[in-house]
């Protein structure tokens, strides 16, 4: 879904081919449009045109558009003869012709000019019907309205002009044809009146619609039951339930039916009201009023179930209507879809889009919306990408959410070149991006550490019209806070009302964790105190960053003090607010302290989590306290809290310094059969206790630093390791290959690294995209370019995008070595990969070449993007001038 055409630029002969080819394709289109008008008047010039021969050849290959515009160039034509031919290719369901509201224009032109106005009448209304956007409506609404000076309208025709023009809530329209209706002394009748009223009630204005209400009792009319459930819609549209309520009430006193939309419209406004409770009742007493529910009536209640984390509730109301003989519709799976999604009960949802399948249900964009939605947030994108595939393939057309949604996966698994990517591909689908597609991708970005493509992005969102947003600003001061950049952070943080942005509790966090981080408490203090002193209330967030930067700076009282201020302060305490100070007092062996805050803790109604037990094992094991530890982790069990990846390596890492290397990985067995794929750090530490021999942390043989790990371990240590797991029944997996690979090319042991592949190939387990990447870049660190380049070629072979960053090491470093051919190949193999154009050139020619003064490398590779057609955009030009002026001047 991100491969680009890697074609080079024609040559002068090919672009004239192309050229010829293209004259030849549009003369071929007129000889065409000439041949098809020549067959059309032979067909209806003739009475008996159902038995002439070219109708069953010309018939499958004609448009509405090749119609109409062959009945605008003859307006002439026998008009009995065209209407029965009209009629005849519309009911035919041939795959082109689809009549739409502007095919029926020279048709009802022909009708009108030739007097023929009761055929002109029904033409003119399924003219109406045939509206399917807002801008047929719009072609529809004037064409009629233009054309009454010879073609009146009834009330009828005028009624069904409004309900179309009502579909799309188009109210400055249907107040226009209400008024041409009047000035046309056509008196309105029930259905008119109706129709302006359902109108504004679906925006909630039902003061306009009450307008009407008196026109309907000015006219000697009865409300009935329409009027009523719009006003029930109204006021629901309005958060007015109780007034909604008075409506529905006032039905049955009035005399007026109920209907299902009446309890359906009332049961929305209770479910969305956060009422719930009070629908499902009103929702069985629905057969008081001889009415039972449809479809919608359950999908509302399921809808709302779902929402209120009452699943259990909501899967037997889905029975229930099955059982009651009322199928569920696209709808009704979409919100039990979305319902599992949100619970990531991933596999149940993909059944139920199965069972959808099965009972001949297309699913709808929101449907498959809501699996990619719930596959991104689980961080598994490769199964969001079948399930866009499969959308694909059932022609059902993403949309800008859909993009939204795999961009924040690829985002959160930390793949911001392929979330790039897909920007070119909305792009290329003529989808605009939107603010949140901007700010998810300055978030990607700064989240991997590349500030400067996040300004970038900044910019190129301005240049597509979209303001930046408190978030986005929010991304930026976080993103440069977590680079240590924090004065920048707070130039950008001061600049803000200047722009007109208000400033928000997040920004405010954001800047006051910058300067805990970088030690600056006092300027931390300043910043809370004055948020308050301007009504940016904190939240428990930005208090616990301030504990936590407090205490890091051995101020854990003021620390206390401020924990102590929260409850006062109208913010409640969270279990990291405790957590921050256990975890220092258990730092400074404050014991006795820590159990203080601990029961202070559980004394207000919090239950302690993994991270708190986690901070009391590191503490005893710092204190080779091994059966408290081990009490803790009674204590844990009987507490139903199961150990996170961090609890579980901290154990690991216990019984490693007591020299018990086999409890070591009888916890290892533990974790995994949790659940738990060990991290790199979780094998750091594994290794680093097989080099020591399992000996206490205090003898001479166990000065290993775990930072030191990767330098000195031997590769026979970790042939030792995949011996242990076997012995313990770990499965030795792609992860495990993977974070030892990353540990030894980040210490550029490429040897061993290359060996530990061997190894793992003997296993039949495959290279994955991070043990790639370890490599690419380590031969570039090691200036093995060509070993980089065939690594690269074979990512690409086996389906995977490699990281920018790797193509800037290899290029960059290719030209370094002066080996400038390789280079430009190997750029023009990425630009076929399908990275966003403006990132390529952001990381390689400004972040790459540009940098290291390339100036003539860099505009050779620009020359390529420009002669097979990369386009970037103006702010990317831009930045390649300031940086050609800027590296020519030094």
């Amino acid at each position: 879904m991100i491969q680009k055409s890697t074609a080079l630029l024609p040559s002068p002969f090919t672009f004239r081919s192309s050229h010829s080819i293209s004259l030849f394709f549009i003369k071929s289109i007129t000889s065409s449009s000439s041949s098809i008008n020549h067959h059309l008047l032979s067909i209806l010039s003739n009475p008996n045109w159902r038995k002439h021969p070219s109708v069953n050849t010309l018939i499958p290959s004609l448009s509405p558009s090749q119609f109409s515009s062959f009945l605008s160039q003859n307006p002439n034509l026998n008009p009995h003869i065209v209407i029965s031919f009209f009629d005849y290719l519309s009911t035919r369901n041939t795959p082109l012709f689809k009549p739409n509201p502007q095919s029926f224009a020279p048709l009802l032109r022909i009708l009108i000019s030739n007097n023929l106005f009761r055929v002109a009448e029904r033409t003119r209304i399924s003219m109406i019907k045939s509206c399917e956007t807002r801008d047929d409506a719009v072609f529809v609404m004037g064409f009629v309205l233009e054309m009454r000076c010879r073609f009146k309208i009834d009330v009828w025709g005028y009624n069904k002009l409004l309900m179309c023009l009502s579909r799309y809530v188009m109210i400055e329209d249907m107040k226009c044809v209400y008024d041409e209706m009047l000035s046309d002394m056509i008196k309105p009748d029930i259905y008119t009146f109706n129709t302006m009223i359902n109108a504004y009630c679906k925006l909630g204005n039902v003061v306009e619609a009450d307008f009407y209400l008196s026109k309907i009792l000015q006219a000697g009319l009865n409300p009935d039951t329409h009027t009523y459930t719009s006003f029930v819609l109204g006021y629901c549209r309005r958060n007015d339930v109780n007034s909604a309520f008075k409506v529905f009430k006032e039905m049955s006193k009035k005399g007026c039916r109920r209907n299902v939309v009446s309890y359906n419209n009332l049961i929305h406004g209770l479910c969305e009201g956060g009422r719930i409770d009070e629908g499902m009742e009103l929702f069985l007493g629905m057969g008081d009023d001889g009415c039972y529910p449809n479809v919608r009536s359950y999908t509302i209640l399921i809808d709302a179930l779902c929402g209120l984390d009452r699943r259990e509730e909501s899967l037997r109301l889905f029975d229930e209507m099955k059982e009651k003989g009322c199928e569920p519709n696209v709808h009704t799976y979409t919100v039990l879809i979305d319902g599992l999604c949100k619970e990531f009960k991933l596999d149940e949802a993909r059944e139920l889009l199965n069972v959808m399948s099965e009972k001949g249900l297309v699913p709808n964009v929101v449907t498959y919306n809501a699996l990619i939605d719930g596959y991104c947030k689980k961080g598994l994108v490769d199964v969001a990408l079948d399930v866009f595939d499969t959308m694909e393939s059932n022609n059902c057309i993403p949309n800008v959410r859909t993009y939204n949604e795999l961009i924040s996966g690829f985002c959160m698994i930390k793949k911001v070149h392929k979330a790039m990517a897909l920007l070119d591909k909305m792009i290329e689908r003529k989808l605009s991006p939107s603010k949140v597609t901007f700010n998810l991708l300055i978030d990607g970005q700064c989240k991997e550490g590349e500030i400067g493509s996040a300004f970038r992005l900044l910019r190129l969102m301005e240049e597509n019209d979209l303001a930046p947003d408190e978030w986005t600003y929010c991304t930026l001061v976080d993103g440069l806070c977590e680079r240590g950049r924090v004065e920048e952070a707070s130039t950008i943080f001061s600049s803000m009302k200047e722009k007109g942005i208000k400033v928000n509790v997040a920004m405010c966090t954001a800047l006051i964790d910058g300067y805990c981080k970088a030690e600056k408490a006092d300027y931390a203090l300043t910043l809370f105190k004055k948020m308050i002193e301007e009504g940016c209330s904190p939240n428990a967030y930005t208090y616990n960053v301030l504990i936590k930067g407090l205490c890091k700076q051995g101020k854990q009282l003021e620390g206390d003090q401020l924990l102590k201020m929260m409850p006062g302060s109208g913010v409640k305490p969270t279990i990291e607010s405790y957590s921050i100070l256990i975890e220092q007092l258990l730092k400074e062996s404050a014991f006795g302290q820590a159990y203080k805050v601990f029961h202070l803790m559980v004394s207000t109604g919090h239950k302690p989590d993994v991270c708190i037990y986690t901070s009391f094992l590191v503490a005893y094991y710092n204190e080779e306290k091994l059966k408290e530890a081990e009490d803790v982790m009674d204590k844990m069990a009987e507490a139903g809290v199961m150990p996170d990846v961090m609890a579980y390596t901290v154990m690991i890492d216990g019984y490693g310094r007591a020299g018990l290397l086999n409890r070591s990985f009888d916890v290892l067995k533990f974790m995994v059969d949790a659940g738990h794929e060990p991290s790199q750090y979780t094998y750091s530490i594994l290794i680093k206790h097989l080099s020591q021999g399992g000996l206490d942390i205090k003898t001479e043989a166990s000065s290993i630093n775990i930072a030191d790990v990767w330098k000195v371990v031997k590769y026979e240590t970790l042939l030792e390791l995949f011996d242990k797991m076997v012995e313990h029944r770990c499965p030795l997996n792609t992860n495990t290959f993977s974070s030892l690979t990353t540990g030894l090319c980040r210490e550029g042991r490429l040897e061993e690294a290359s060996r530990l592949l061997d190894h793992m190939q003997s296993f039949g387990i495959s290279l994955s995209e991070d043990i790639y990447t370890s490599m690419v870049n380590c031969c570039c660190k090691l200036k093995m370019y060509e070993d980089a380049a065939r690594f690269l070629d074979t990512m690409l072979t086996q389906g995977f995008l490699p990281h920018l960053e790797s193509y800037k090491l290899l290029v960059c470093g290719l030209y370094d070595d002066g080996n400038n051919e390789k280079a430009k190949m190997s750029f023009f193999r990425l630009l076929g990969c399908g990275y966003n154009n403006d990132e390529v050139a952001w990381k390689l020619l400004i972040d790459g070449l540009l940098k290291r003064g390339l100036v003539d490398r860099c505009l050779e590779l620009l020359d390529i993007m420009e002669k097979n057609h990369f386009r970037l955009s103006d702010h990317t030009y831009s930045l390649l001038l300031e940086g050609l002026d800027r590296t020519n001047n030094e």
